[in-house]
C-alpha cells in the first residue's frame, strides 16, 4: 500500500501484509522527517484499482461518497515549500532572506516564480534576479500570491473530459477568479485580499475529485445540464450526492490549507447559506463575474448569476463590476503568458 507523509510529502510503498502484523492502527516515525506518520487500516478508503471505472459507475450512496472521498488521497501534495513559506510569512520578523531560503530550497517553484516575478503584470521596477530580490521588489505578501501560482498551476491545470474542460480551462477560470476575488477585497476589505486570492485561487479544486466519477454518469450529468436546466454544483448533487465545493474542503485539507479559507470555499455558491460571510460572498460574487464572457454585453448588475445577498452586502455597482473583470482578465492573460 501507499503511503505519504502528512508532514513531508514522502511517499512509501509498504506492504499491507507487514503493517498487519502490528495491529490495525499503527504509528512510526517519517524515514525522511522523523515526524509520526499513522495509519488505521480499518479506516481505510478502498484503493485507486478499487475504484475502477465500473465501480465509479455502478456505486451509490454512502459507497460512491467514500469512493469520492477516498479519491482525495489520489492526489498529488501541494509541494511543501507552500506551506513552510506561508509559516514563516506569518511570522512579522521573517526577513527577505529567510523567505528566499525557503522558496529556493525548491529549484523548480523558484524557477517559476522568477518567471512570474518578471512577468508583465508584477515586473514595474526592473527585472527581478532572485528570490530575495523579487521579496524586496513584490514585498513579502504579493510574493506569497506568486509562489501560490507557481504551486497550483502543474495540478489546476488538468484536463477535465468529465466536465467538458480541456487542459488549462480550470486553471485560467481558477486565476481569473483568484484576481477577481483580490480586486472585489481591495475594494471592499482590503485587510482580507491575500484570502480572497487564495480562495479565488482553489474554489474549484474539488473538480479534480468529481471529475472521473461525472465521466462515468456523461450522459446523465448533460441530461441534467442541458435538458433539466441544472446548474453544474446542482447536477453534482442530484448525481453524486456531494458538489465540487463540498469535496474541495477535502482537498484543502490535504494541502494543509489555512482553515480560515474553507468556508468560503465550501459554500463559494452558496454563500448566504453562512448569514454574513465577507470571504465567501467575495468569492462567490467574483465566480459569477468571470463566468461572463463579455462584460460590455452586461446592462444590469441584476444580470449576474449571483445570489441578491452577495450582490446587495458587497455593494458594487455595474461600472466597478465591468473593472473588476477587466482587469481580472488583463492579469489572466499577463500571467499565463509568463508560464
Amino acid at each position: 500500500m501507499k503511503i505519504i507523509c502528512s508532514h513531508c510529502g514522502q511517499r512509501y510503498s509498504v506492504a499491507e501484509e507487514r503493517i498487519k502484523q502490528f495491529g490495525s492502527h499503527v504509528i512510526f516515525p517519517c524515514p525522511s522527517c522523523k515526524n509520526k506518520i499513522e495509519i488505521n487500516l480499518a479506516d481505510q478508503s478502498p484503493t485507486p484499482s478499487e475504484r475502477s471505472p465500473q465501480l465509479q459507475q455502478r456505486a451509490t450512496g454512502e459507497e460512491l461518497i467514500k469512493m469520492i472521498l477516498g479519491s482525495v488521497n489520489d492526489l498529488p501534495a501541494m509541494p511543501q515549500v507552500a506551506e513552510r513559506a506561508r509559516k514563516i510569512l506569518a511570522d512579522k520578523n521573517c526577513s527577505f532572506s529567510m523567505v528566499a531560503h525557503v522558496i529556493e530550497a525548491d529549484q523548480a517553484i523558484a524557477t517559476k516564480v522568477l518567471k512570474l516575478a518578471n512577468s508583465a503584470f508584477y515586473s514595474i521596477m526592473g527585472r527581478v534576479t532572485s528570490i530575495q530580490h523579487a521579496a524586496m521588489v513584490l514585498g513579502t505578501k504579493t510574493l506569497y500570491q506568486v509562489l501560490q501560482i507557481a504551486c497550483t498551476e502543474p495540478v489546476l491545470s488538468a484536463r477535465l473530459p468529465g466536465y467538458g474542460q480541456n487542459s488549462g480551462d480550470l486553471w485560467r477560470h481558477s486565476l481569473a477568479v483568484a484576481a477577481c476575488s483580490r480586486a472585489i477585497a481591495k475594494r471592499r476589505n482590503p485587510s482580507i485580499i491575500d484570502d480572497g486570492f487564495s480562495a479565488g485561487l482553489l474554489h474549484d479544486c474539488g473538480k479534480l475529485i468529481l471529475d472521473p466519477y461525472l465521466g462515468a454518469r456523461s450522459e446523465a450529468f448533460q441530461n441534467c445540464l442541458v435538458q433539466e436546466k441544472k446548474k453544474v454544483f446542482e447536477a453534482e448533487r442530484i448525481l453524486l450526492g456531494v458538489d465540487h465545493a463540498h469535496i474541495a474542503a477535502y482537498v484543502c485539507e490535504k494541502w494543509q490549507i489555512p482553515k480560515q479559507l474553507f468556508s468560503a470555499i465550501q459554500y463559494h455558491h452558496t454563500p448566504s447559506l453562512l448569514r454574513v460571510h465577507e470571504l465567501a460572498f467575495i468569492v462567490h460574487l467574483a465566480n459569477a463575474v468571470m463566468h461572463v464572457p463579455d462584460i460590455s454585453t452586461l446592462r444590469d448588475i441584476a444580470d449576474i448569476e449571483a445570489e441578491p445577498e452577495a450582490i446587495k452586502f458587497l455593494g458594487l455597482d455595474i461600472n466597478q463590476i465591468a473593472l473588476v473583470w477587466q482587469e481580472s482578465s488583463d492579469y489572466v492573460i499577463k500571467t499565463i503568458g509568463s508560464l
